[in-house]
């Protein structure tokens, strides 16, 4: 099954350097960028800003590992992550992310 996890970072480097370990790492098979305004609570305080956002394509056998992977890698002190299982994928897709339950990405893929 298919798996989806969602998280911010303060810039695109810092996106880009979490999601190629995580794909290197065969826990992700994909990430897409985007930049994003953000205004939100913490600390009791309203903030905002810009960060870049980032979705990342798994599968549901390996969800709670790259989730806690990415928790490890992400350089805020209490990142929000969000990962959950799709309900629904097309058969390509499908098979696209089961290959990382078996040992891996398919880097070469045209999947995005």
């Amino acid at each position: 099954m298919s798996a989806l996890i969602w998280t911010t970072f303060a810039d695109r480097e810092s996106a880009r350097e979490s999601a190629r370990t995580l794909i290197e790492e065969g826990m992700a098979a994909c990430a897409n960028f985007i930049a994003t305004d953000s205004i939100y609570a913490w600390n009791g305080e309203m903030g905002e800003g810009t960060e870049i956002a980032v979705l990342f394509k798994t599968s549901s056998e390996i969800l709670d590992r790259a989730v806690r992977r990415l928790e490890n890698l992400h350089p805020y002190d209490s990142p929000a992550i969000l990962g959950w299982q799709c309900s629904s994928a097309g058969v390509a897709t499908t098979e696209w992310l089961a290959a990382l339950a078996g040992g891996g990405a398919n880097v070469e893929s045209s999947q995005t």
